[in-house]
């Protein structure tokens, strides 16, 4: 099973109160193997005032809270009867499962946030085969050469006209 993102509805300003029930839910219940990341998509906005620099956290989405998780009975139970869910994105109700969120969609609110879908540290290492599924080299494969940490960005190795040619990508743009 995968470790996929989704989506749930909450009260717009319960978030952070989601955040912390579910975290606490997911601990007490003993889904860490289930539930891993539970996140609210914000982002810093510097705002000068009277001459003051100000840095103000602002949410992306309003009312939502997203979850790594792997689908499962227990633990989709344990996330939609968390207090202050409403739902989740994706799912047509009647106790039918979510849909995940698209892998380059995550990555794109995730890069703005300064995380990475994939954690470099744990799952990717120089030699793994990878998958290029966003930019020019989409659709090709290749093998992992460097990786730099600091940057989300990896050196891979791909195919082209018959000679293994080094390319830069960056960490969203692959797949395991």
């Amino acid at each position: 099973m995968d470790k996929l993102w989704y989506v749930i509805t909450t009260y717009v300003g319960h978030e952070a109160n989601v955040k912390e029930k579910l975290e606490a839910r997911t601990e007490s219940m003993g889904m860490e193997n289930n539930i891993f990341r539970v996140i609210i998509p914000e982002t810093v906005e510097v705002e000068i005032k009277d001459g003051v620099k100000k840095e103000k956290k602002k949410k992306m989405f309003p009312g939502y809270v997203f979850v790594e998780m792997i689908m499962s009975d227990e633990a989709w139970y344990a996330v939609r009867n968390t207090p202050g869910v409403t739902g989740f994105i994706g799912s047509s109700g009647k106790g039918a499962k979510p849909t995940p969120v698209p892998p380059q969609e995550i990555d794109r609110i995730l890069v703005n946030m300064g995380i990475s879908r994939v954690d470099i540290e744990s799952e990717l290492k120089v030699g793994d085969k990878v998958n290029v599924i966003d930019g020019p080299f989409k659709g090709m494969a290749g093998t992992i050469d460097t990786i730099d940490t600091e940057n989300n960005r990896l050196m891979v190795l791909i195919d082209l006209f018959g000679q293994e040619t080094p390319v830069e990508v960056e960490l969203f743009q692959v797949s395991k």
